[in-house]
């Protein structure tokens, strides 16, 4: 999971846009920059928008790079050059990463995403522009805003690197609970660009608008030089009037947040575990000792603590925890003062000496019943003395804290290994950050330690009524942070009115409950009609929230079916919902060379590391690295160990040999979740999140109606190939515009007007016509799409045997009056429990308009991700039509 944002600032969006060249100054210029924020309910959703044009006679270069906050995913990018757009794809990671890998084998090929600091990544394309031409990019990212230390905080980094005619930032917040404050900051700000900054606000909405001229722009009339270069912030929180928080509901998925306040403090009883060798000498011990002095003066009078720190020898300050009385405080600092450097790094006798402290002092009674006990470790390596595997290390301390404290773990730079860290914090019930190296590094440890130091809540049970609630998110939380929020979504079943909510927790000073109950139709109504809704962004909100615990969870997954079981599902929504995540990439084609590709992954904390030598990359192990790896010998010619090919390979192999099974054997196919087989049809159930794999008895090159919808004035039909195994033709017909498309495994014939064009699948093209339109990515897949109506993908799968893949996006918008194969699955149909089920078998009843199927959980393989490896989990169904 990426690293959270560590300073009480939430990067939800920023921006710079560069198009320099050293020959003509401005040859590419900026005319139009917009960027709109629309953030509904804590849910942002960025659209960022460049407008370039090349003034030269010369073909120029043009670069788009935008950074965006670690936390959110991009979800649409495209670039269009004369009116021809270019979509980005996301595609399974493996699969785009093989079809990357080959074009960076002949020199083609750039990334996109990469990280640029503590809390954002950058995006960066670039593209050929020709004479005179004009280009279009647009970057669409989404995130759920967190709360931290009382606040939600927007920070646009603003860089032009010229005048831009066209420039604004505009921001709609909606939050239904009522906005308590809002306010915006600069560090450009001038009187001048004041003017072109308004705020409207009332008691749910606010509108901010950032919209400076060209002279507004301007350094000085003279000079051609922008002001635009720094940071543009908003800051704002909600009012909160109900104990047991706030429920907002749209299309039958619901987001609960929960945040209490005016409670008091559970008494902490922290240990500060500080590594002290000698890989922290200089400037990484000052910092250390400086934050820790600050952090000891914020402890209260009611708090317990002691300090620990190690190299190759483990010290403590005192054999107990103390009372955070102004005479203990100040022993303790006299004594981190003398904190040196040195020797190596024991990081498992550090932890199990501060979990067996917490032992005494539990036993000795020494600690106050009600009260909290955590454990922050501080290291800036690897461990190289006692135990020095990091698995053993971290089976030793889960086995040693027992889940009775929570073990935080810092990070500070990027020799330590973040995975380790991440690992040990999660399976005792903390979190991992990395601690910059920088000015502000002791800051960094201040503030994270202002997070964790106010406890309000233990043992945070949310309960609602089991049957009627789906897909639930995180519902249990062992701590809640005065100033943080808690955010509970899922999906409710169609026939429920009141949703009755329950919040069973432990204060300092009592057990509290707290209850409260939304109507479903009257909450509903709070989103109709309101400009700042984006689709159903509480579903959106549902996935992302959902993919980011599954990731989670399978880090800390203890058995290798369960954590394969979190990723496939993550990867189903991922794809799903077009999210960039660390599952998924995105693949631009460049229009000036359809064989040069770019692709954006979504970087890991821990792809930051340094790596020991150059060209390998544990995670990144390539089938060659793996293969000479595993049938390395020791080469009889001494001057051949020097070698660059000797140095990777044996390196290769003593990675093999260090890491965990689990990981190497991702390299590898799993059987139990891999099958040959795909499906004739997939699709989601409506209002559902449960996939249907559809195989049908049909005849030999038969066409069957699928689907009828007059009232949304789309048909198709489709038909079989001669072995029954695929489809290889679909006709489409949409009514209003009338377009009539031909899709067969050579291409596409488009039909309006009584003109036909033909769209073959060798190159990308698009087409729009009265809003419809229609787009074929070269080699991959057909989309037609309308506002407001169902979107249509035919994928084009070329292995092992050619055929054609139909599936449909924003399903809700079908009527009731839909027909066909498909189209009768799309009202009126729910999966129910099956008594009935073999034992073993995973088996629900299918009820579709009152008719029963029965239906076996299988794994299929899935053209929706257009992969030959990507699989997905399904209720399998065969019928005749």
């Amino acid at each position: 999971m990426e690293e959270r944002a560590f300073v009480a600032l939430l990067v939800i969006s920023s921006l710079i846009v560069l198009a320099e060249n050293t020959d003509h100054k401005n040859a590419i210029e900026i005319y139009s920059l917009h960027v709109e924020s629309t953030v509904t309910s804590r849910f942002a959703h960025t659209v960022i928008t460049s407008r370039l044009v090349n003034k030269v006679n010369e073909s120029q270069e043009a670069v788009f790079e935008v950074e965006l906050p670690k936390t959110a995913f991009i979800t649409n990018f495209s670039m269009s050059i004369d009116g021809e757009t270019y979509p980005g794809t996301i595609k399974e990671k493996a699969s785009a990463q093989e079809q990357y890998d080959i074009a960076v084998s002949h020199g083609q090929s750039a990334g996109l995403v990469k990280t640029t600091g503590r809390k954002l990544e950058q995006f960066h394309v670039s593209v050929n522009v020709a004479s005179d031409s004009k280009v279009t990019f647009e970057l669409i990212y989404e995130e759920l805003l967190k709360r931290q230390l009382g606040r939600y905080e927007l920070l646009f980094k603003v860089r032009p690197k010229q005048l831009v005619k066209h420039f604004q930032i505009d921001v709609h917040i909606f939050e239904p609970q009522g906005i308590n404050f809002l306010e915006t900051d600069s560090t450009f700000m001038t009187n001048e660009l004041t003017e072109a900054l308004t705020k409207v606000q009332n008691e749910t909405k606010a509108h901010i608008l950032f919209k400076p001229t060209i002279v507004q722009q301007k350094k000085s009339p003279e000079l051609e030089e922008t002001l635009l270069d720094g940071d543009f912030i908003i800051r704002y929180d909600v009012k909160r009037s109900v104990s047991a928080g706030d429920i907002q509901i749209v299309n039958g998925y619901f987001v609960h947040y929960f945040a209490p306040n005016e409670m008091p403090t559970f008494p902490k009883n922290v240990i500060f575990v500080v590594d002290q060798s000698g890989s922290m000498s200089g400037r990484k011990i000052e910092q250390t000792r400086d934050a820790l002095l600050k952090i000891l003066e914020d402890l209260r009078p009611e708090d317990h603590f002691s300090l620990i720190t190690f190299n190759s020898l483990v010290t403590e300050w005192k054999n107990t925890l103390l009372q955070a009385t102004g005479q203990n405080v100040e022993s303790a600092k006299r004594y981190v003062k003398t904190v040196m450097a040195r020797g190596g790094t024991d990081i498992n006798n550090a932890l199990l000496t501060a979990a067996n402290t917490l032992d005494k002092a539990n036993y000795a009674e020494i600690l106050q019943a009600h009260s909290i006990s955590m454990i922050i470790l501080l290291t800036d390596g690897q461990p190289t003395v006692g135990v020095q595997d990091v698995e053993i290390i971290q089976q030793n301390i889960q086995k040693a804290i027992k889940g009775k404290y929570v073990l935080y773990c810092l990070g500070f730079g990027f020799d330590v290994s973040y995975k380790f860290l991440e690992k040990m914090a999660l399976d005792n019930g903390g979190i991992a950050r990395r601690i910059y190296e920088d000015s502000d590094s002791d800051l960094q440890l201040q503030s994270f330690y202002q997070e964790v130091a106010t406890p309000i809540l233990k043992d945070i049970e949310i309960q609602y009524p089991e049957n009627s609630i789906l897909e639930l998110t995180q519902n249990s939380f062992k701590l809640f942070f005065d100033g943080s929020e808690i955010v509970v979504a899922g999906r409710i079943d169609n026939e429920l009115d009141v949703l009755p909510v329950e919040i069973q927790a432990q204060s300092h000073t009592s057990n509290l409950i707290f209850k409260e109950e939304a109507n479903v139709r009257e909450k509903e109504k709070v989103f109709q009609h309101q400009k700042y809704i984006f689709g159903n962004f509480i579903e959106r909100l549902w996935a992302y929230l959902t993919i980011q615990q599954l990731l989670e969870k399978s880090i800390s997954a203890q058995e290798e079916q369960q954590k394969n079981m979190q990723v496939a599902r993550a990867l189903e929504l991922s794809m799903k919902y077009s999210f960039v995540t660390p599952l998924t990439s995105m693949v631009v084609t460049k229009p000036d060379d359809q064989q040069k590709l770019q692709l954006a992954n979504k970087p890991a904390e821990s792809d930051n590391e340094k790596s020991r030598f150059t060209g390998f990359s544990g995670n990144k192990l390539s089938k060659s690295h793996i293969t000479k790896a595993l049938s390395f010998r020791r080469p009889h010619d001494e001057s051949m160990l020097r070698s660059d090919r000797y140095f990777l390979v044996s390196q290769a192999r003593d990675y093999i040999q260090r890491v965990p099974k689990t990981v190497f054997r991702t390299v590898q196919t799993t059987p139990q979740l891999l099958t040959n087989e795909y499906p004739h049809f997939l699709f989601q159930l409506p209002r559902q999140n449960d996939v249907i794999c559809l195989n049908i008895d049909g005849q030999p090159q038969a066409y069957i109606n699928l689907i009828s919808d007059r009232a949304k004035g789309i048909s198709v039909t489709g038909k079989l190939g001669r072995n029954r195994n695929h489809f290889v033709l679909f006709e489409i017909t949409n009514l209003d515009p009338h377009v009539q498309l031909h899709v067969s495994k050579e291409g596409t014939v488009l039909s309006y007007g009584g003109h036909t064009t033909k769209l073959p699948w060798k190159k990308s093209a698009s087409s729009t016509i009265q809003g419809l339109k229609i787009a074929v990515e070269k080699e991959r897949s057909l989309t037609m799409s309308a506002s407001d109506n169902i979107t249509i993908k035919i994928a084009f799968v070329k292995s092992p045997n050619r055929f054609l893949g139909l599936y449909f996006m924003d399903t809700d918008h079908f009527s009731d009056k839909a027909s066909g194969l498909l189209g009768q699955f799309y009202f009126d149909t729910h999966l129910e429990s099956n008594p009935g089920a073999s034992q073993g078998e995973d088996e629900r009843v299918l009820s579709v308009h009152g008719q029963k199927h029965r239906v076996t959980r299988k794994y299929k393989k899935d053209y929706r991700l257009e992969s030959a490896t990507g699989t997905i989990s399904c209720w399998s169904l065969y019928i005749t039509p």
